[in-house]
């Protein structure tokens, strides 16, 4: 089946980093491309895979929204992978199933799933049901790293919230410091905007907001920096946010 959509080579502008991320899992190329650039140009940035294996590499690394799951593939079909989703706690997936497949539907509904669509079918039903998924699925909890990372000197350690320095200073940090470190680390030298650092490290919690950020970033200066008033290591960019200005080493 081909989606009757117009695609082309042309390189798309990329998306704000918050816009929600959709997977979408389909043997079929001619499928994929084009719905991955129609949702694209809908607000959503998205990653694709041709089979289970693709697809969970990317489960894997990518902070997603939401997966687009077609049932039939050759290998690991799409009901085994969703089963497998589902056991790890997420996100939610909308499977592709063909007209005649009612087993398939009923099944993946019964392992969880949030939603189907029968191929073919209208790329903007598809946009509606996702719209209304993500509308009633609880945010997904954020990957804050978890590896110990060489930063200008200090060493810093997630999984125990200390920061020491080579000259032997040592630094326990608070939860908030040390996820905030955690993810600069993970992005050094880029600009990271407010809502961009709640999103990464709090997550869509109705309780945070952005002067929590500048909050955890001046204590963090106060700790780290030589001089916390002329910061050198976490550089505020403004009318952007937060830039971690040192390469990272990973230990």
């Amino acid at each position: 089946m081909q989606l009757r959509l117009s695609y082309n080579t042309r390189k798309e502008k990329p998306l704000d980093a918050s816009e929600p991320k959709i997977l979408i899992v389909d043997d079929a190329r001619d499928i994929r491309e084009p719905l991955g650039q129609y949702l694209h140009k809908q607000g959503f940035r998205t990653e694709l895979a041709a089979n289970a294996g693709e697809a969970r590499r990317i489960i894997e690394e990518a902070n997603l929204a939401l997966i687009v799951l077609d049932v039939m593939m050759p290998g690991e079909d799409g009901l085994s992978l969703c089963r497998w989703l589902v056991g790890r706690g997420g996100p939610p997936v909308i499977l592709l199933t063909a007209m005649a497949d009612e087993t398939d539907r009923i099944v993946g509904l019964e392992l969880g799933a949030d939603d189907y669509v029968v191929k073919p079918f209208n790329p903007r039903e598809l946009l509606a049901r996702i719209r209304a998924v993500l509308r009633r699925a609880p945010p997904p909890e954020p990957k804050v790293p978890t590896g110990r990372a060489r930063i200008a000197g200090w060493t810093h350690d997630p999984t125990t919230h200390r920061l020491v320095h080579q000259d032997g200073r040592d630094i326990e940090l608070t939860t908030g410091e040390s996820r905030l470190l955690a993810v600069l680390a993970d992005h050094p030298n880029t600009v990271l905007n407010r809502d961009r650092l709640l999103d990464l490290t709090v997550g869509r919690d109705a309780k945070a907001y952005d002067r929590a950020i500048d909050n955890t970033v001046s204590r963090l200066r106060r700790k780290i920096e030589e001089d916390p008033k002329v910061p050198k290591l976490i550089v505020t960019e403004w009318g952007g946010g937060y830039r971690l200005a040192a390469d990272v080493e990973a230990e």
